[in-house]
């Protein structure tokens, strides 16, 4: 609990009850520029590597980028769009790429994608048990960062990654400053979940 003291706060309101670190759990955008110990970032890693797949395949790959080798970490910044320039001062970022086919057989695995957001949502809540924020980032040029990082073509670039200490709202951008301080929201359980057919909601 002591490792998270340092996080803003902004806990869901949930109707039913939840395990407190998914309430708590939230995409921050304001990064602190100091570096993340290694222990933490393994630790997240190994949190993605026991995520469920679809017959085991584990097709996520973490191309991972820290402040400790600048001109690597430059190229990675170099992918982001304008309008993620916030996550240029995290310390790590990471390509989430994964394998399209099934090793065994080659054939192509439709639920390559819903595999990597497992093994994403299994870093998200590790990085706010260690204390740290991450940020997911579909805002960044997708062939450029094929190029940059050497993708083979057997992987779906999928998406970037930020993780990083939390550092006060007033770093942010006006547009994001003032989203991070609205209350978390979602859609009800009754426009998401349903009783043996749509529309026949469960509560």
């Amino acid at each position: 609990m002591s490792s998270r003291k340092n996080l803003i706060s902004k806990k869901a309101l949930t109707n039913f009850p939840i395990h407190e670190i998914i309430a708590k759990r939230w995409s921050a955008r304001a990064f602190s520029t100091k570096p993340v110990e290694k222990s933490k970032l393994l630790s997240i890693l190994e949190a993605a590597r026991w995520a469920p797949s679809s017959r085991n395949e584990q097709p996520w790959r973490y191309i991972i980028f820290t402040d400790a080798n600048r001109n690597e970490m430059d190229k990675a910044r170099s992918v982001l769009l304008e309008i993620n320039d916030y996550a240029k001062r995290a310390p790590i970022l990471i390509c989430a790429i994964t394998k399209k086919t099934y090793t065994d057989t080659g054939v192509y695995n439709r639920l390559h994608f819903h595999d990597l957001g497992a093994a994403n949502e299994n870093m998200f809540l590790e990085s706010f048990n260690q204390g740290l924020i991450m940020h997911e980032m579909g805002g960044f040029d997708r062939e450029k960062a094929r190029k940059v990082f050497d993708v083979p073509d057997d992987y779906e670039v999928g998406i970037m990654i930020a993780i990083g200490y939390q550092d006060s709202h007033e770093i942010l951008p006006k547009r994001f400053k003032e989203k991070a301080d609205l209350p978390r929201e979602r859609k009800p359980l009754s426009e998401i979940a349903f009783l043996e057919k749509i529309e026949n909601g469960i509560i």
